[in-house]
Order: C-alpha cells, then sequence, then structure tokens
C-alpha cells in the first residue's frame, strides 16, 4: 500500500501555503494498493502531538482518498503533520524529507511536512513589495563635490587614499588571513545625494548603505561609534539632507546594522588606545562597556567574531547593551530611524538571540510603523538551523523579511546548468509553501553583493576564485566569457524582476563591473566608463517591473517546461491581489532558456487566466490558437507575455 499527498496541489492542502494563526486547513491523502487501511491517522505536531483520525471519500481512478480538515493552533508556529496508516497490523508513515521541502511526501519518513502558522496582524511595509533596491558601499560609489573627505591616520597606521577613481583595490592581507580594508577612493553621502537623479532614472526606490558608521575600515563592519556617521562620509547633517532630498524623489534609505559585533578599534572596547588609556573595556575591567564583552582572560583573550580578533563579539542581552541599542529613548535603531531612514538591514541576523530580534522590531516600529527589519540569513529562513537551534524568522515577530539567497543561487545554479529547470521550480515553491506572504513579497532579492564576485563574472564561469589572490586584480574575463555571462546577467536580471519580493541591484552590476572576490568585487563605479548595453538591459526590465503590477504583487507559480526553461507565472484576479490590496487583473509570464539553442515551449491559456491574447516585453502579439500558446524561445534568451485584462481577454 503507497499513500500519497502533495502540498503543491490545492487537492490535497487547502489553502496552500502558510497560513495565519487560528486558520482552518483541510488535508487529503491518497491510497493506492490492495484493501483497506484499518486506521488512517494525521499526526500533528505544535509543541505537543495531536492525532486526528481521517475521513474517507471514495474511490476515484484506483485510489482511495482520505481527509481531515483542522483549525491550526491560535499561537505562532511551526507545524509539523504527517499521515500514520496502520495496514494488517502494520504501521505505515508519509512525511517530508527531512529538509522539509514541499511537495509529494516520503514512504517511511519519520520526518513530517511543514506549514507555517504566523501572526495574524502580521504586516509588512508596502514599499517593500513594490519597490527596487540598489545597494551602495558608500566609499565606492562618488565623490560628492564641494565635499571634502577627512583622510587621516589611524592606529598609527597609515591609511591609503586612491588618488585614481578608477584604480584598482588594494589588496592587504593581515597576518590571520583578512584583508586589512585601509584604502579609500573618497565617495561620501553627499555623492550619493548628488547621484540621487541617476538613481530615480533607473528607477529605483529604496537604497541600502552599507555600514555608514565610525570605523577604521573601508568597509565599515567593525563599528567605532554607532551614533557618529564615519567622518569620511559626511556627518549627521549630510545623512538628514541626503534623507529629505531622497524622499522627495520617492525614495528611501535603509542602513546596515552590525550589533553581533563591533571593531577593537572602538569608544566601547578601544583596544588600539585610540581614544585615551582609561576608555573602553579593553583598556580598563571596570568601563561601563565592560559587561558587552566575554573576556575568558581580561584583557587580550577574549569572545570574538568567527575568530578575528579585530572583531570582538558583544553580550547582545546584557541590559545596559540592549538600553543603548535598542530601548533608550535615543536608542541607536531609533535615533536614526527619527532622522529620516527607513529601517534596518541587520547584518548576520541568524547570530542575533531571537529576543533580540524581537524587541528590535518593536523598537523600530514604535518609532516609524513602516520602517524595515531586514535579515541577513542565507538559507530558508522558515526553519533556520543555528548553533544547533533551530529558528523561524517567518512568524511576524522578529523580521520583515530576509536576503533571499536560495533564490539567487538557484537562479546561478540553473543558468550554469548544475540544476534543472525542474528542481528550480521546486525549491523556489518550497520558499513560496513555508514563508508567509507579507514576508514572501518582502523578500530582498539579490544578485550580487559586497560578499560575493560580481555577478557577471559568476555567470561567466570565471570568478578568479581558483587563482592567487594576488593575481586577481589583473584578472579579466574574455570577450566570450563575457559574452555569455552577459546574456546569463539578463535572464536572471529578467527573473529577479518577475518574482515576488523586492530586486536589489549591487551597485555598478548595471554598469556592466567586474570583479573577483572581496577586495575586486568592491571597485569604484566607472562613471563614464559604464557598459551602455548592460545598463540600457536594466533600466529596461526596471521599468517592466514597474509597469506591470502582477510582476510585483501578483499570485505566483513557477513552472519548469523542459530541463533548460525556467519560468514564473504572475496573476492578479478578482481585483485583488496576492496580499488583499485592490488591484487590476492581469497576468504575467517569464520564461529563460539557459541553453545554446532555441526551443518552443506550449502554454495553455487556461495556465494564463484563459487570455486570448499576450503582448511580450518587446511589443509582439501572440493569439491563442485551440486554446494553447506556442512560444519560441531563442538560446539563451528570456521573454516575458502579459495580458492585462483578463476579464475582457477570454478565450473564445
Amino acid at each position: 500500500m503507497v499513500l500519497h499527498h502533495d502540498t503543491t496541489d490545492r487537492f490535497y492542502r487547502t489553502p496552500l501555503g502558510a497560513l495565519p494563526a487560528g486558520a482552518q486547513v483541510r488535508l487529503r491523502v491518497a491510497v493506492t494498493g490492495s484493501g483497506e487501511p484499518e486506521k488512517l491517522d494525521l499526526r500533528i505536531w505544535d509543541g505537543e502531538e495531536h492525532r486526528f483520525p481521517m475521513r474517507p471519500l471514495g474511490m476515484r481512478n484506483g485510489r482511495r482518498y482520505y481527509e481531515a480538515q483542522i483549525t491550526v493552533c491560535q499561537t505562532p508556529c511551526l507545524y509539523w503533520y504527517r499521515f500514520e496508516a496502520t495496514v494488517n497490523g502494520q504501521r505505515i508513515v508519509l512525511g517530508a524529507s527531512d529538509d522539509t521541502g514541499c511537495g509529494t511526501g516520503l514512504m517511511g519518513s519519520e520526518e513530517s511536512f511543514q506549514l507555517t502558522v504566523y501572526d495574524p496582524d502580521y504586516k509588512t511595509p508596502d514599499w517593500m513589495h513594490e519597490g527596487v533596491m540598489y545597494q551602495i558601499m558608500v566609499d565606492r560609489f562618488y565623490h560628492g563635490k564641494g565635499t571634502d573627505a577627512l583622510m587621516h591616520a589611524k592606529d598609527g597606521q597609515n591609511i591609503e587614499l586612491h588618488t585614481d577613481w578608477n584604480e584598482m583595490p588594494t589588496l592587504n592581507i593581515s597576518e590571520n588571513g583578512d584583508n586589512f580594508a585601509n584604502d579609500f577612493f573618497g565617495g561620501n553621502l553627499e555623492g550619493v545625494r548628488q547621484k540621487l537623479p541617476y538613481l530615480k532614472e533607473l528607477g529605483v526606490s529604496v537604497i541600502y548603505f552599507n555600514p555608514i558608521f565610525h570605523a577604521r575600515t573601508n568597509h565599515k563592519y567593525d563599528t567605532s561609534d554607532y551614533m557618529r556617521i564615519d567622518p569620511m562620509f559626511g556627518d549627521e547633517e549630510a545623512l538628514a539632507l541626503l534623507c529629505e532630498d531622497a524622499k522627495k524623489l520617492g525614495i528611501r534609505i535603509m542602513l546596515d546594522g552590525v550589533f553581533s559585533h563591533l571593531g577593537d578599534d572602538s569608544v566601547y572596547f578601544n583596544r588600539r588606545g585610540t581614544h585615551g588609556e582609561r576608555v573602553g573595556a579593553y583598556r580598563d575591567p571596570d568601563s561601563p562597556y565592560a559587561k558587552w564583552f566575554t573576556f575568558r582572560h581580561w584583557p587580550d583573550d577574549y569572545d570574538c567574531w568567527w575568530g578575528f580578533k579585530t572583531l570582538p563579539n558583544v553580550n547582545e542581552l546584557d541590559e545596559d547593551y540592549r538600553r543603548y541599542i535598542l530601548g533608550g529613548e535615543d536608542a541607536v535603531v531609533k535615533h536614526w530611524v527619527r532622522r529620516g531612514t527607513s529601517g534596518w538591514r541587520l547584518d548576520v541576523a541568524d547570530e542575533l538571540p531571537m529576543e533580540f530580534l524581537r524587541q528590535l522590531r518593536r523598537e523600530v516600529k514604535s518609532v516609524n510603523g513602516d520602517a524595515a527589519v531586514l535579515g541577513e540569513v542565507w538559507e530558508d529562513a522558515s526553519h533556520k538551523v543555528a548553533y544547533g537551534v533551530m529558528r523561524s524568522y517567518v512568524l511576524g515577530d522578529t523580521l520583515d523579511s530576509v536576503m533571499n539567497y536560495p533564490l539567487r543561487e538557484n537562479l546561478i545554479d540553473f543558468l550554469m546548468g548544475r540544476k534543472s529547470a525542474q528542481a528550480v521550480a521546486f525549491s523556489l515553491s518550497a520558499l513560496s509553501q513555508n514563508y508567509p506572504k507579507p514576508f514572501l513579497y518582502s523578500l530582498m532579492n539579490l544578485m550580487g553583493s559586497h560578499d560575493r564576485p560580481r555577478i557577471l563574472n559568476v555567470l561567466a564561469g570565471n570568478d578568479g576564485n581558483d587563482i592567487p589572490r594576488s593575481r586577481r586584480a589583473e584578472h579579466q574575463l574574455t570577450q566570450e566569457e563575457r559574452m555569455v555571462g552577459t546574456l546569463r546577467e539578463h535572464m536572471m536580471l529578467r527573473m529577479i524582476m518577475s518574482v515576488p519580493g523586492m530586486p536589489c541591484i549591487y551597485y555598478a552590476d548595471e554598469a556592466g563591473m567586474e570583479g573577483c572576490a572581496d577586495p575586486f568585487c568592491r571597485r569604484t563605479y566607472p562613471w563614464g566608463h559604464e557598459d551602455a548595453q548592460m545598463l540600457a538591459y536594466y533600466r529596461r526590465m526596471i521599468a517592466m517591473r514597474r509597469e506591470h503590477a502582477a510582476l510585483r504583487t501578483g499570485e505566483c507559480t513557477y513552472i519548469a517546461p523542459c530541463d533548460d526553461v525556467l519560468g514564473v507565472i504572475r496573476t492578479i484576479s478578482g481585483g485583488v491581489d496576492a496580499l488583499g490590496k485592490p488591484a487590476q487583473d492581469g497576468c504575467a509570464v517569464t520564461l529563460i532558456n539557459r541553453s545554446a539553442h532555441p526551443i518552443d515551449i506550449y502554454l495553455t491559456a487556461s495556465d494564463l487566466m484563459g487570455a486570448r491574447e499576450i503582448i511580450s516585453d518587446t511589443g509582439e502579439v501572440h493569439h491563442a490558437r485551440a486554446g494553447a500558446y506556442s512560444i519560441h524561445l531563442n538560446g539563451m534568451r528570456g521573454i516575458s507575455f502579459f495580458a492585462h485584462s483578463c476579464e475582457e481577454n477570454r478565450v473564445i
């Protein structure tokens, strides 16, 4: 006897996806084979075990069907369920695979299917669902005219100030293998302000800054003072002016919060003596900051981030630290929102205690309910295991959303031929099932970042990771590699612009920037030397997303017509979008073909809400014939089709 259950099929699970606490769900299972089970239970775990006998529905096409309708718990949690039958006195179990993915169950598995139960009051800002984000490392973006960066010596070690904006960043390896990151180009907040018209024209609505607070390095992840803008970038008034001018153009500013660790040169730790001999926990065991840190033997043996002595870890649950960062009247997270920013991206959010995250979100929202809290979590954020504990960031009490690394990695694997379209569609559907819609539609959908080689290099198949770091500065793609990488980047960008969440552009990716891993992925923006064709394509894809509501807030279904073609269908029906807001009916389909050869794809009109006519993003009109569309996909290309008013655009 075989049991069957599919979490992606409405027949077996209604409604699909995550549910608000207290909602009802109907679960069905099919049984094939001779005889009937003597007993068939739905087994639930929500902190304790519950069992529900399943009601027989009858037989169809050689299968017996059973169902149970239950009300999920009133408290947000991860709900786990599986099916257990007794046949001839023998126990048979149908559960999920051990990665808790969605889809068809696995016979004999003691693991369970996941059902996310979230807070019914969980809401995320509308601008996250609608927006396009742009990530900026301030030092590398633009040096604003009329200002002078305050370049100075730190810790007795002169920093390097590049005199040529187009020079390569300096690789300066420390004794522990890290890059000193002590070279600067002079980009500043005034430079970003002066380039706001460029960003507006590109289609950007959210700027996310890598850290801008006072720190020794150019990347600023070693915070020296949370309450002071780094003088190389400007000051508090420069940030306020930038936020004010950006707001006039409909652009928001998000800051990077690094709260799990800080710099050894900080005023709080002061290992290097920069701030005086009796200031900081390293210099004074009676310092008011001493409790922030864990000293195994004061002062030299202390807990630090991933073993880097320059980054002492903090005790996030220390009462004084939480008051300073979160709870005080002018606490860090509240102060900078009051100064005009729209929230925080949290560095290594999965290393922060859940209680800390809960308070952080409450405090930020108390200042501005429309501000965002976005976390760095690299895996499925609904069941992330960190330090041996499963943590769920999607229940409505910790984060608005996260960086969507699973999307990035799946698309790269698909375009590089490492995963089939079916496998990618399965993985992305799993996220859609596990994430509540407020969370899903607020994801930061990134392609490139400061933590990885430039996306063009990655997709060209030559990211430089197999050559010595000392030679990576001179590394360049061949003409053929660049051509292939460009075509793949076009396809990835098209897909990023077509799925739920907030597309994020790492500065200069739109300009066709190349670069190996840190520090060469952190080169300066090539003003006046952009790849004009790449830039034009980015503008066109952003405009496409802006013009079609279905691409922003439509329901989402991933499809895989064959191994080499991945697609997504977005729909709005009944005058309401996926988030329950009024919207015009419409549908959109995006397809990308990774192979070098053309492929013909067939879609039924019913796949596209019955549309009898669809129009491509290049203006090509297709008509349904016998209730189906034949779509010709050129090799290594993508295409998107739209039907704006499906109620008036039916197949005859």
